[in-house]
């Protein structure tokens, strides 16, 4: 023991080239040195051995800024202390015994220990240990600093610089004293709550794993295996740790957010959104940056080791330690760059998930709080885009944001090493270097003005594609596919022509990009020529092509990363300005509790306009008083304001004046119906939980029992994307027995008959409105005046005010506005009595004797028997699951790429273009290996040489990329084609069994992934692969024993990948099916804001989201997770190889390799880790990218339907000459194993003749319809047109031929001219003069723009009734001979409902008019009548026919009149005694 201590002793005094002494400075520091190493590893230990569970995070922000500035303090001493011994090791090869860099190497290792402990989450153990370290370094350094000093001793530079940070550390220790106590206190951390609420049992592993997991991603092991065993499904992938999820992500955003809302001023305009994120994000962004800065020394130091491995082996007299040692140095360095890189890529993108999940819950909440301007200024698709596009973003903006800085200090270092290295030479380097720097800034600038310009023309593209999508079905009626698909294929030249540019700029770039070393080099050659400032031996040429190498990767990526910070700022600014916007005032609209109260609703002076800029309000001067109880009907034209006073009680609308006071709970019923994807019963229950008495209570009083009873699923049917699957009466009594369930104070309803026949109506009022909701406040907006006598108040409304005010009697009496109501429905009352009900005998008397409340509620539920769900039958549920490929389907979906874009001889050229610029490369180095041996060289032959081969190899590169990139366009040319042509020419059913958002997923971020990923990806695998290649052999060719390891690494990688792919493959899939639920689920919310805030539902959708969000999360997470673990294990396998050919030029006999070829050897074996990870990453990225081909083939191969044109069967132009139409037998069914919907029709609609079809709601009606127009196809029998079966001729050439107005009224963005007239077939004058019959000439004579007025997405700027009038002037302008109505009157009121029959009447005259009406009064002066009931004909004659029997037409009729007659039985005998005379 005694002579080991004296032997250590005299060692230490050979250190300090001194006797023995204590006392000395060096002595002290070496001793402090020992006690650093002897803390450092007790730290690691602990670290190691620890099971690491989540710790809770240090105190508060502002102390955890002050552990990270000391950090960063600590790591920039570190670095200092680094530097000095890397260059005593290479360059002070003299002073190698006095093993002073080693001294240095261990304090720059002790210093970054101390940086990772201030920063690393630590156990309670650990955190003594810690506080005790930094307390004894910073008194022992500080009392050596201050003994020295007073001896008047010099001291060291590198002695005194740490000193203030040594005093820090001090800070730091007491800090932690102070705070321990309040750490061992319970703490909880904003996630704790949550924990028992859910279940962890399948949680990421990350959360429990331990220090030595975390480091080398074990902990995604098992779900590794388990992918590996059997393909992955979404139940499998562990959840997320509590920490990261959305809700913890968005309450720490929402806090920050709010505290910056507060302190801001009007004179401030920073970006509040990007001072949140920074806020919340910015510690555990430390650590990254911790880890960024250590990759960054990592790879700059490579160049330096390969300096003085190449000297080494100049060395006469070589010490075989020194080669050992450096060898050792290369290794522990390609560790730290591996394992600081993987992890700074792995915890960039978990904040940049975190920072993403939040924001996409932000902008979600502020869509649910969002005012009706602030709606008006952000329609769907940008909100949508928001979430889809600008916080997706953020996924990748920590990565960014981290790439920009260390490159630029990467780059700045490389210059350092190259003076270190060549000295002056290395100036003239400089000057070439900043003309490549330069010339990228036009290329990334041109490229970003490439990029944004593509982004506008796609978002131009989506939103039109999403428009029509959302209308396929009246553009297949009215036979447009041609001409909308002409306006897709024109947004996408736009968009092509700038994603050619990107893509060709992109070859220019590549070009740049490889030429730039090769003149660099040579220019720094040149330079060490003429200065004679290093020698030009292998050391400084494989030095300088070293560094060279590693500044390539900052040249090219600095301008790639500024611009992606760009869009950063773009989608900051955004997210921001839509954040900021306008939320509906609270005091607006005051809610009290009811407290059994006799006020329901008071308002007093209320004045509201949409705008409150306009000088006239849209409401004016209301006063409404609504006791407890009441039943209000409010009534009015077209546009006089009903909807917009509804949504003042909600206080939607903006309030100018006046108060609103609304006494408890409100359900609303929109006109339009808002339906949520999923099962009937979730759309009734909405969030609240099952009572099965109040449940039946609701589905029977809005007439849904039937209905439910013939679904095969009975309500758990699932209703497809906004209801496609349902008829317009069944979604408008799904959402009325929604409202009833939720068992509300005050029911708002907004003319919820319009969409229901008249027998429907009448049991939804009786049944629903006056019975179930007996109790209840209800204010009903409708244009069924028949229901008038029956409410306690009537409001008339007329140009935004209510005109009139009070009971029927009372009203009829005022006469005026109510009046014009009553003689329009008096009319229609009357032509229905003249004309048939003289006749109607004694089965007719007995219904219209006024009947009690319980005989009439009997009397309808056995009439509605005849009730059945046309299109509810399907065997399996409408929207199925998305389909998606399992397991490795190798690389058919590639060989398709190719195929279908005819680019063989393309991707053929550029392997052959890679090649040749390998082969060139390879050649370059190996003159550079062997020419510097030969003695009497010329410099300027050597340089020029080396020179010529490097840009024969540029120019390769650049046809390389040329050829890549016309590959790629063609490709993107043809899958979108067939894309389009596949979408525009499948049949309805499909688009009412798939979400839009399904389509709409491959029409943009699956072609995007085809248009910029796929070419580029493939050439990324041949380049490496090819690199791979020529690096073992040039390997190989020096140190032939190379080849075994590298070999067995190659094999390793392989099966690695594999291993790795069979789980990544399924997770990328699965992630395609997980976003576009999140956007979907975005874009139904923004539809329905109104009414989830008037449910006071706003939490629960939140909620719901919060779950979309982070299932979407978790794949991104475990994604990235199993990358990184794949990355890191190739680079191990790939470093033992670097490592053998080390240690093989080490111990290779002196003289037995040219030190040209060592440099040469070991300059390609420094490159093999990141040849290697450039393939495997890339491989596997091709791989994931293939499933984008998959996906949009599967809608390639969609089933098509009929012809558009068939040549041999055209018709003539001017059929059908008499519009004569034949059914024969005939039957539909929408599928092939579904039920019958109609079940042999057959009847004959004369030429010239009025045919009206009526039936229950849901009988077949709107079918029938769709089998006149082949939307649907006959399962069996004909319809003939004229003696010409419809079948047999083409789809445009019957369509065309064949006019509609649709049930529900669909406009697209544009102007009101684009809207009448699509194809621009019509002048003005004919425009003008469809307005004027259709009843819209004054209003749009009254608009600044007249026919060029906008019309917003979906016509939101217009109201229902006038949307309808829109759709009867297109019809008005084509003048087919056949025209058919679906419930076409259904959303106007009964006046402008009789002059539009009168107009249909006289100008369609010798037409043949089909009319599907629920208003008996629409169809009763037909020609002939079609009853409809089970699919079936029950009757088809004339009206007077039917009703001189006891048919079912008579018996419809006689509901709607004594629905009349019942609800205005008082009056009734004295409005219209000539039908109760009749009668």
């Amino acid at each position: 023991m005694m002579a080991f201590l004296e032997t250590s002793l005299g060692r230490l005094s050979w250190i300090c080239k001194e006797e023995l002494d204590l006392g000395s400075p060096c002595t002290q520091r070496t001793i402090i040195d020992a006690v650093n190493l002897l803390f450092l590893a007790v730290f690691y230990l602990f670290l190691l051995v620890g099971s690491v569970r989540k710790h809770r995070v240090r105190g508060g922000n502002e102390r955890d800024r002050i552990f990270g500035v000391v950090s960063i303090c600590c790591a920039l001493i570190s670095i200092a202390y680094l530097g000095v011994g890397l260059w005593d090791l290479i360059v002070e090869n003299d002073k190698f015994n006095h093993l002073i860099w080693l001294f240095y190497l261990v304090r720059g290792l002790v210093w970054i220990s101390l940086a990772v402990s201030l920063i690393v989450k630590i156990s309670k153990w650990n955190t003594i240990l810690v506080t005790v370290w930094w307390l004894s370094f910073s008194l022992l350094a500080s009392a050596l600093n201050i003994e020295i000093l007073a001896g008047a001793h010099g001291i060291h530079v590198l002695d005194i610089l740490p000193w203030p940070v040594n005093l820090l550390l001090l800070f730091c220790a007491f800090r932690n004293f102070s705070h321990f106590t309040s750490q061992q206190a319970p703490h909880e951390s904003i996630s704790e709550p949550l924990l028992g609420e859910k279940e962890v049992k399948n949680q990421s592993k990350l959360a429990h794993a331990s220090f030595l997991s975390k480091l080398m991603f074990s902990w995604i092991n098992p779900l590794l295996k388990l992918g590996y065993s059997k393909p992955l499904n979404l139940e499998d992938i562990p959840s997320l740790d509590p920490e990261d999820e959305a809700n913890i992500a968005y309450q720490k955003f929402a806090i920050a957010w709010d505290s910056l809302v507060r302190e801001n001023n009007s004179y401030n305009t920073r970006n509040l959104v990007l001072w949140a994120v920074t806020n919340v994000h910015f510690k555990e962004n430390i650590f990254v940056g911790v880890c960024a800065l250590l990759r960054t020394i990592a790879v700059v130091v490579l160049p330096l080791l390969l300096y003085a491995f190449v000297n080494y082996s100049n060395l006469d007299q070589q010490n075989l330690y020194h080669g050992l040692s450096i060898v050792g140095c290369l290794f522990l360095v390609k560790i730290v760059e591996s394992l600081s890189q993987r992890h700074c890529f792995f915890l960039s993108r978990l904040s940049g998930m975190r920072m993403r999940s939040a924001l996409m819950v932000a902008v979600y909440q502020k869509q649910l709080k969002l005012s009706s301007l602030g709606r008006r200024r952000h329609s769907t698709g940008e909100i949508v885009n928001y979430i889809a596009v600008d916080a997706y973003r953020m996924g990748e903006f920590p990565w960014w944001f981290h790439a920009a800085w260390s490159l630029v200090l990467q780059l700045f270092l490389s210059i350092v090493v190259l003076f270190g290295v060549v000295g002056l030479g290395a100036l003239t380097g400089l000057v070439p270097l900043l003309i490549c720097g330069l010339l990228n800034m036009p290329f990334a600038r041109f490229l970003q003005k490439c990029q944004y310009e593509f982004m506008i023309a796609q978002d131009e593209r989506l939103r039109a594609t999403s428009e029509i999508l959302n209308s396929m079905k009246i553009i297949k009626l009215q036979s447009w596919e041609d001409k909308f698909k002409s306006l897709i294929e024109s947004c996408r030249e736009n968009e092509f022509k700038w994603l050619a540019e990107s893509q060709f700029k992109k070859a220019c770039a590549t070009l740049l990009y490889w030429s730039s070393p090769t003149i660099i080099s040579s220019v720094i050659f040149l330079g060490c020529a003429l200065f004679r400032s290093a020698p030009l031996n292998a050391s400084t040429i494989f030095t300088v092509l070293a560094t060279l190498r590693g500044m390539a990767e900052p040249v090219n990526t600095i301008p790639e990363a500024l611009s992606a910070m760009i869009q950063v700022k773009v989608s900051f600014d955004r997210i921001n300005t839509f954040l900021l916007d306008d939320e509906p005032k609270n005091e607006s609209l005051s809610i009290i509790p009811s407290q059994n109260s006799d006020q329901s609703i008071m308002i007093q002076g209320g004045k509201f306009s949409w705008d409150p800029e306009l000088m006239t309000p849209t409401l004016r001067e209301v006063n409404l008083d609504v006791k407890w109880g009441q039943k209000i009907a409010i009534c009015g034209p077209v546009g006089a304001g009903k909807s917009s006073l509804l949504y003042a009680i909600l206080g939607e609308m903006p309030k100018i004046s006046g108060t609103v006071n609304v006494f408890g709970s409100i359900a609303y019923v929109s006109q339009t119906s808002w339906i949520q994807s999923g099962t009937v019963r979730d759309n009734i229950l909405y969030g609240k939980p099952m009572d099965e008495a109040r449940y039946e209570k609701a589905i029977k009083a809005c007439a849904l029992d039937k209905d439910i009873n013939s679904f095969n699923h009975g309500d758990l049917i699932e209703i497809g994307q906004r209801g496609l699957n349902m008829s317009g009466g069944q979604k408008q009594r799904i959402q009325l027995a929604r409202a009833v369930y939720n068992d509300a104070d005050i029911y708002l309803l907004d003319d919820p008959f319009s969409a229901v026949d008249a027998h429907t109506a009448a049991i939804l009022f009786n049944d629903c409105i006056m019975t179930a909701l007996e109790n209840k406040t209800v204010i009903l907006v409708t244009h069924q005046v028949e229901f008038l006598s029956a409410v306690d108040r009537i409001m008339v409304m007329d140009g935004g005010q209510i005109t009139q005010s009070g009971s029927y009697e009372q009203l009829l009496m005022a006469g005026t506005a109510f009046e014009q109501l009553m003689n329009a429905h008096k009319d229609s009352i009357t032509a229905l009595g003249a004309s048939n009900y003289q006749s109607q005998g004694k089965s007719l008397t007995v219904d219209t004797v006024r009947p009690d409340e319980s005989n009439m509620s009997y009397t309808t539920k056995q009439n509605s028997e005849g009730d059945i769900s046309a299109k509810g039958v399907p065997v399996v549920q409408l929207t199925e699951d998305e389909e998606k490929e399992t397991g490795d389907v190798g690389w058919k979906p590639f060989l398709d790429y190719l195929l279908v874009s005819k680019g063989m001889l393309l991707a053929c050229l550029g392997i052959l273009c890679q090649s040749g610029f390998v082969g060139f490369q390879a050649a370059a180095t190996y003159w550079l290996a062997y020419a510097i041996q030969i003695p009497k060289l010329n410099s300027g032959i050597l340089i020029g040489v080396y020179a010529l081969i490097s840009t024969l190899s540029a120019v390769f590169v650049y046809l390389r990329s040329f050829f890549t990139a016309h590959m790629g366009l063609k490709a993107s040319k043809s899958f979108f084609s067939a894309f389009t042509d596949a979408i525009f020419k499948a049949p309805m059913l499909f688009f009412d069994s798939t979400p839009v958002g399904r389509i709409l997923t491959r029409a943009s971020s699956d072609l995007s992934i085809l248009d910029f990923d796929i070419p580029f990806a493939f050439i990324f695998v041949v380049t490496p692969l090819l690199q791979l290649v020529a690096t073992v052999g040039i390997m190989a060719s020096v140190t032939w024993q190379v080849v075994i390891v590298a070999i067995l690494a190659l094999a390793g990688s392989k099966y690695v990948q594999d291993y790795y792919l069979a789980s990544a493959r399924e997770l990328i899939r699965i992630n395609g099916t997980t976003k576009a639920p999140v956007m979907n689920y975005a874009a139904e919310t923004s539809l329905g804001v109104v009414t989830i805030r008037a449910f006071k539902m706003v939490d629960r959708f939140y909620q719901n989201y919060l779950k979309l969000v982070d299932k979407d999360a978790v794949l991104f997470f475990h994604s990235n997770g199993a990358l990184e673990w794949l990355v890191m294990r190739i680079e191990a396998l790939q470093n033992v190889t670097l490592l053998t050919a080390s240690l093989l030029l080490v111990l290779l006999p002196k003289g037995a390799v040219a030190p040209g070829l060592v440099g040469l050897s070991l300059s390609q074996a420094l490159s093999l880790t990141t040849v290697q990870v450039f393939l495997t990453r890339w491989y596997c990225n091709l791989s994931n990218y293939i499933i984008s081909i998959e996906r949009i083939k599967q809608f390639t191969h969609i089933p098509q339907e009929p012809a558009a044109i068939v040549e041999d069967k055209r018709p003539a132009s001017s059929w059908p000459f008499k519009g004569r139409i034949e059914l024969k037998e005939l039957k539909i069914r929408y599928r092939p194993n579904a039920p019958l919907v109609l079940k042999g029709i057959s009847c004959t609609f004369e030429q010239g003749t009025r045919v009206g079809v009526v039936g229950r709601t849901g009988c077949g009606k709107t079918t029938l319809v769709s089998a006149l127009f082949r939307l649907v196809e006959p399962a069996s029998g004909q319809i003939l047109i004229d003696g010409l079966d419809i079948c047999s001729i083409g789809l445009k050439d019957l369509r065309m031929k064949l006019s509609i107005i649709p049930q529900e009224p669909t406009l697209f963005r544009g102007s009101v001219r684009t809207n009448l007239d699509p194809l621009g077939l019509y002048s003005d004058h004919e425009i003008w003069e469809a307005l004027e019959k259709c009843q819209l000439k004054a209003t749009i004579r009254g608009l600044p723009n007249q026919l060029d007025t906008s019309v917003s997405d979906e016509g939101e700027n217009w109201s229902a009734g006038q949307r309808q009038l829109f759709c009867l002037g297109r019809v008005l302008l084509r003048r087919n001979r056949i025209l058919v109505l679906d419930e076409a009157t259904a959303s106007i009121d009964s006046a402008t409902d009789a002059i539009l029959q009168r107009i249909i009447r006289q100008q369609f005259l010798e037409c043949t008019v089909i009319t599907v009406a629920h208003r008996v009064p629409t169809v009763i002066d037909s020609d002939m009548v079609m009853v409809l009931s089970y699919g079936k004909l029950l009757e088809y004659d004339k009206p007077s026919r039917l009703m001189e029997i006891n048919s079912s037409f008579s018996k419809l009729v006689a509901e709607y009149w004594s629905t009349c007659r019942r609800n205005s039985y008082n009056n009734f005998a004295a409005e219209f005694p000539d039908i109760v005379n009749q009668s």
